[in-house]
């Protein structure tokens, strides 16, 4: 193995390990960040571009490393910059994030797991060449993997990386609205009573239901590619 991959493997457990061995998954908990809300809502008011372009690098580091915060980050992202910011911000970094991820599982072990399991990683492959960039789609929609394994999986296979791209940030629009759209309300929990408003219960409910709504539009456009064949 090349001395450029040994190093950015030992960088990328590096900052794994010292993720949990400082236990900095103190900071990306809901109770921290309630905590906080007042003084970022201060610190964004008086710098806005600062405070978006921070959360957005933070957001593709963290997606690029496969932390398991993203989805503690898309509700703070929506607390913080509302829905239309919130969308935008999270849609962007968390595919940029899931491209890196793609890109350095790619370069760093596909040769290795090639050798040791191409005749597994054929039937994959085999999968994505016959339903392309809808492989993918039905994945990032109905969320049956973590993301960040998605991620891995599909940097080993043929998929080029732009059709990883838009075609992941395309699947994870509607989760994304779901999620930026939760923070939201969140952001608005001041007191005991606030917990069971309408608004809330509403973007919690879709937390819930969004996978299965997604499944049945999956399940409706497979039907349709058959009958169509």
């Amino acid at each position: 193995m090349k001395a450029s991959k040994i190093a950015l493997i030992a960088l990328a457990v590096a900052l794994i390990a010292a993720f949990f061995a400082l236990d900095l998954g103190q900071y990306f908990r809901l109770e921290y960040f309630k905590s906080q809300q007042a003084a970022l809502d201060l610190y964004y008011r008086a710098n806005p571009l600062a405070t978006a372009l921070a959360f957005f690098t933070l957001y593709v580091l963290i997606t690029a490393v496969s932390l398991p915060v993203a989805a503690i980050m898309s509700l703070a992202v929506g607390a913080i910059f509302g829905l239309a910011w919130g969308i935008l911000i999270v849609s962007f970094a968390s595919s940029l994030g899931a491209t890196l991820a793609f890109l350095a599982s790619r370069f760093l072990f596909r040769d290795l797991v090639r050798q040791k399991f191409g005749d597994k990683l054929g039937a994959i492959d085999a999968g994505v060449k016959k339903e392309g960039g809808f492989y993918l789609f039905t994945l990032r929609l109905v969320p049956a993997f973590p993301f960040f394994v998605i991620n891995l999986a599909l940097g080993l296979t043929s998929m080029k990386y732009w059709t990883f791209y838009w075609v992941s940030q395309l699947g994870m629009l509607a989760g994304t609205v779901v999620y930026v759209n939760a923070g939201t309300q969140i952001a608005r929990i001041d007191a005991p009573g606030a917990i069971l408003s309408a608004e809330l219960i509403g973007s919690f409910v879709l937390l819930g239901v969004f996978p299965l709504m997604a499944k049945k539009i999956v399940d409706r456009v497979r039907a349709r590619k058959v009958y169509a064949d």
